[in-house]
């Protein structure tokens, strides 16, 4: 039998290939924007691994170790500080209160966060055991004193010479040493290893407790960690 010419020839004879024929501009033009932007835009996109800095550093996990800087920037806040080993007392102590999940949601936070020894150098162990289980209001003001809104590099703090933190005091930034640079804050903390990272979050580890509560441990009444 004999088909009646076409003025398309064989595409319009199979309608597969005159659709595929029609396709190929769109797809060549698909193709080359996907490949054409420059490899340095590429790499641009590439997250930079987080620089953490002061003495006790080097002492927490590195690397690939679980708990390493770059592991951590991907965390939300809460997590990131379960990982951090020094800072048992600090994290389970913003669990226990609620804290961290009162702040509206996407808010970004700085958390200054006292290493356990620090807490222990304060508080004796049932002092501290009663603030966290009949003191709810104190708990909270003492934790409001370690967070600040907004995610601050500790070289910003140290340049700004101030901040406010969430309970409204505002606590005085120096700098005591440069190369890393090391800040002290309210004439009381220093950093001990700046500038975690975490999903909407900077960490600055720091050694004594801040806030209006006194001095209760004696030197003997540590709390194992």
């Amino acid at each position: 039998m004999s088909h009646p010419a076409s003025p398309n020839g064989t595409a319009a004879r199979h309608p597969l290939l005159r659709a595929l024929s029609l396709l190929a501009p769109t797809l060549l033009l698909a193709v080359t924007a996907c490949t054409g932007a420059p490899a340095d835009a590429r790499a641009d996109a590439e997250p930079a691994t987080p620089q953490v800095t002061g003495p006790l550093c080097a002492a927490l996990p590195t690397g690939t170790d679980p708990g390493n800087p770059t592991f951590l920037a991907g965390q939300p806040v809460d997590q990131a500080l379960r990982w951090i080993p020094t800072l048992t007392t600090f994290e389970a102590a913003l669990r226990t209160s609620g804290v961290l999940a009162d702040l509206p949601a996407g808010t970004s936070v700085t958390v200054l966060a006292p290493t356990d020894d620090a807490f222990a150098a304060t508080f004796s162990e049932d002092n501290w055991d009663d603030l966290m289980t009949h003191h709810t209001d104190q708990l909270r003001t003492l934790l409001k004193a370690h967070l600040i809104t907004g995610t601050h590099p500790i070289d910003d703090l140290a340049t700004a010479g101030r901040t406010t933190t969430l309970d409204g005091v505002t606590v005085t930034v120096t700098v005591t040493r440069t190369g890393p640079t090391a800040a002290r804050l309210a004439d009381r903390a220093d950093t001990v290893c700046a500038d975690y990272q975490a999903t909407n979050a900077r960490i600055h580890i720091i050694n004594a407790v801040l806030g209006p509560l006194p001095v209760t441990a004696d030197g003997t009444d540590h709390r194992a960690h």
